[in-house]
């Protein structure tokens, strides 16, 4: 176990890859501007703004969210308003830097 384990910083990539071993589900939080702009395949988008109207439809996915945006901020918000909502997810951070670890 390193220091960034330890500090609860452990291996994104790794998170990530059990997330999608679990069939995840790729929710960008973007504008649909920036979304049309460049996305990662196969990707929902729902803007951040929208999100708190868009939960029973998210619960019905019935999989772990993995959030992404432009830059982790937007993603790290909806992160937290899904956990609130009881819904499985992590922060994914930047969409291509997200698409680099897929």
């Amino acid at each position: 176990m390193g220091i960034l384990d330890i500090l609860g910083f452990g291996n994104k990539a790794n998170e990530i890859k059990e997330f999608v071993a679990n069939d995840a589900i790729i929710l960008d939080v973007r504008t649909p501007e920036e979304y049309n702009e460049g996305h990662i395949k196969g990707s929902k988008n729902i803007a951040l703004h929208s999100l708190n109207g868009k939960i029973a439809e998210i619960k019905k996915w019935n999989k772990p969210i993995i959030a992404c945006c432009r830059s982790g901020m937007r993603s790290a918000q909806a992160t937290s308003i899904l956990k609130q909502n009881g819904i499985e997810c992590m922060n994914g951070g930047g969409w291509t830097s997200l698409q680099s670890k897929l």
